[in-house]
């Protein structure tokens, strides 16, 4: 039998020294980003996503052997357990084939075989299995059992209990069970109906017929989510007769009892095993479908997480609104806020103009350089009003919409309370919409990612799962980027591999009462911070105050030893590297030998790459070699798109069925999976990603409804 660790590798293409390498870290408390970071000798390079599904592997393999075991060891309590037996659960690949091998020693409710079994038909079951050809009338075999007693009245009485009894034999046989799952997942079909005749959202599925290999993700949880709400009525189906074909070769009717046997097989299935596998069909489905969306929301997160940020600059942050105003708040160019309002362009044109003025003065006095609107409601009377506002200051002002999702959550929240204690609840979430244009990563990771807007079904999900997968994918983004130990927000620090809530509170707590950092190595100074904490997060935290410049670097501290002597083998001064005179360390690494200075060193060839990269360019930010953020200064309107119309958009959202696009108008426009590129494609994934700057041409425009068709296929090359 393979392995747990020769399963994960054949499943990942690895050798199994590297996952074996990976495992024992894991048991050893080593964090996904520290392995994937800095262990990268040991496991061949793989990225935090493929360690990611490595580790959930591991789980689930462990948890299906402790199952194993735990079957096993009950089967063999009740004394039933054979070596085949034994054998075929260890053989067991799934959860599901365990449990089937166990369903027939499970305990067991009372039901109506074991209701016949206490009346003692358990042999006449056995005697009508075991047929042949000169078996007597069923009746006359089924005499003996009758017994005014044990409540059997009649012979009829009998056959009915025995036939009870291997109903249930047939709806617990793992190997019946395996053959007609298999038939549902092949051959079954998905069919809903309307349960009401309002009309809903869910009108296109008020008739709605697919075969079960073909369902999409997006279907079956928008079928779920219409069932749980009372509009629709969803069934699983095979054909019956190809089913209790499958049902009657397992009991082999002979001549006399072929008739009873049938009609022991029909009940067996209608009764039990098909509403038992529709059960199971439909839960395989959900979680199918729900893994896709987690995967596709974690997809989505991952670059709106790592957004580039609009960094050293005064911005405005604009939280539209109605009734209640537009909420302002100014933040200096490290997110400190500056200066707060509430105006009310949207309540006539006497209070738009003062609205203008007062933030004109604003701009001035302060000296704005972007101004960041929330994407809610007000948010195209705003943006407006921030045009004219632009056009008044004469320029040298520009602006973004921001999307606002979580925003009012997180203002809500103890930790907003916490961090702005003297502000309204409105106006924090202006602040936060401000910082989410300078640095997106550190404002968004304050917020539940769930709450950030950018999957589907999202609350239908498995919550924990969902919540664990999100929370990695920011783990990962915050680790990649590396954070400034001086100045990150306790959430921020809490994200950093190796630290918790508490550690991430002591920092804080340390900073303010002893001053900024000077080295990393002061860390073993904060309260429940030891050496093991200390190895996970040193390479991710930064001190640019440090007087040793790798302090500033992903260098992990246990390598500095090794970057000094890379830079003593190259023939660099010690000060080349305080100065950042280092922009040729790569080729000159590539000249000198990379495996010769890695030797030379005392570290992985990897390891020695990474160290090169860092002191290339020390505290380099990955975030600022992707595209910039697209920032306006004009507004556009639905009412000014035309078909044909070529257009620069910020990919928003990608779903399975298309990606929306922020043109610049209020509406987001849809881009068709059809129409994403040229080639055929399975998911719009596969060609972009959220937070892309794409070209698109409008295809149709529907002004009442508020909906844009584009086209990125069709858009202008140049």
């Amino acid at each position: 039998m393979d392995t747990i660790i020769s399963i994960i590798a054949k499943e990942l293409g690895r050798s199994e020294a590297h996952v074996s390498a990976v495992v024992e870290l894991l048991d050893e408390g080593n964090t996904v980003p520290f392995i994937a970071r800095y262990r990268k000798e040991l496991h061949g390079s793989m990225d935090d996503t493929t360690l990611r599904t490595l580790e959930e592997r591991l789980a689930y393999l462990r948890s299906l052997q402790e199952r194993r075991d735990t079957v096993k060891a009950s089967i063999e309590e009740q004394g039933a357990l054979t070596s085949e037996l034994a054998a075929a659960i260890d053989a067991a690949k799934t959860l599901a084939e365990v449990e089937d091998l166990y369903r027939p020693y499970k305990p067991k409710r009372r039901t109506r075989a074991t209701i016949a079994k206490e009346k003692g038909l358990e042999p006449l079951a056995d005697a009508i299995l075991t047929q042949t050809h000169d078996l007597p009338d069923l009746h006359e075999l089924a005499a003996p059992y009758v017994n005014d007693e044990k409540g059997v009245a009649s012979a009829e009485e009998a056959l009915a209990g025995a036939g009870d009894i291997i109903a249930e034999r047939l709806s617990d046989d793992a190997n019946l069970r395996k053959a007609l799952r298999t038939l549902f997942e092949k051959k079954g079909v998905v069919h809903s109906c309307a349960a009401a005749e309002e009309d809903s959202v869910y009108r296109l599925y008020y008739d709605f017929l697919q075969p079960v290999p073909r369902m999409q993700g997006h279907q079956v949880l928008a079928l779920n989510r219409g069932e749980k709400e009372g509009y629709l009525k969803v069934s699983v189906t095979v054909d019956r007769d190809f089913a209790l074909s499958a049902v009657c070769a397992f009991v082999k009717p002979g001549t006399r009892a072929s008739d009873f046997l049938r009609g022991v097989g029909e009940d067996a299935y209608d009764r039990l095993i098909e509403p038992s596998l529709e059960r199971e069909m439909r839960a395989s489905l959900t979680d199918t479908a729900s893994e896709g969306a987690i995967h596709m929301f974690a997809l989505n997160l991952k670059p709106l997480l790592m957004q580039p940020p609009v960094k050293g600059r005064v911005t405005m942050g604009l939280d539209p609104g109605y009734a209640h105003g537009c909420k302002v708040a100014v933040v200096d160019g490290t997110g400190k806020v500056l200066d707060t309002t509430v105006v009310y362009p949207t309540q006539g044109a006497a209070r738009k103009r003062q609205a203008i003025d007062t933030l004109k003065a604003m701009v001035k006095r302060h000296g704005v350089a972007h101004i960041a609107i929330g994407n809610g409601t007000a948010s195209r009377e705003t943006e407006q009003m921030a045009v004219e506002l632009i056009g008044e200051v004469g320029g040298g002002v520009s602006y973004m919409i921001v999307n606002e999702a979580g925003a009012s959550v997180y203002s809500a929240s103890k930790l907003a309370a916490e961090e702005f204690p003297d502000y309204d609840v409105n106006l924090r979430s202006a602040v936060s919409i401000a910082r989410r244009l300078q640095d997106p990563l550190a404002e968004l990771v304050k917020i539940d990612p769930k709450a950030i807007g950018v999957g589907q079904y999202q609350h239908d999900m498995p919550q924990k799962r969902l919540g664990e997968t999100l929370d990695h994918v920011v783990e990962d983004c915050v680790n990649a980027v590396g954070v400034d130990l001086n100045t990150a927000s306790a959430p921020l620090l809490e994200r950093v591999a190796g630290l918790n809530a508490t550690t991430a509170r002591n920092i804080v707590a340390y900073r303010e009462e002893e001053g900024a950092f000077t080295t990393r190595k002061q860390l073993l100074k904060v309260p429940k911070l030891g050496p093991k904490a200390f190895e996970q997060c040193a390479g991710f935290l930064r001190v640019p105050e440090s007087r040793n410049t790798l302090d500033n670097t992903g260098v992990h501290p246990e390598s500095y030893d090794a970057a000094e002597r890379l830079l003593e083998l190259l023939g660099y001064d010690k000060s080349a590297l305080k100065h950042g005179a280092l922009a040729d360390i790569g080729a000159k690494l590539e000249t000198f030998g990379t495996e010769q200075a890695a030797s030379a060193c005392g570290v992985g060839v990897p390891t020695l790459r990474d160290i090169a990269k860092e002191l290339q360019k020390p505290g380099r930010d990955p975030r600022d070699e992707l595209p910039p953020p697209i920032l306006r200064t004009d507004v556009l309107e639905i009412k000014d798109l035309k078909p044909g119309m070529p257009l620069t958009g910020t990919v928003r959202n990608v779903v399975d069925f298309g990606v929306f696009v922020d043109i610049g108008v209020h509406q987001d426009g849809l881009v068709h999976i059809s129409q994403v590129c040229d080639r055929f494609i399975k998911h719009p994934s596969e060609v972009v990603s959220v937070g892309d700057i794409v070209k698109v041409v409008v295809l149709e425009v529907d002004e009442k409804k508020k909906r844009i068709a584009l086209s990125m296929k069709q858009a202008p090359k140049s």
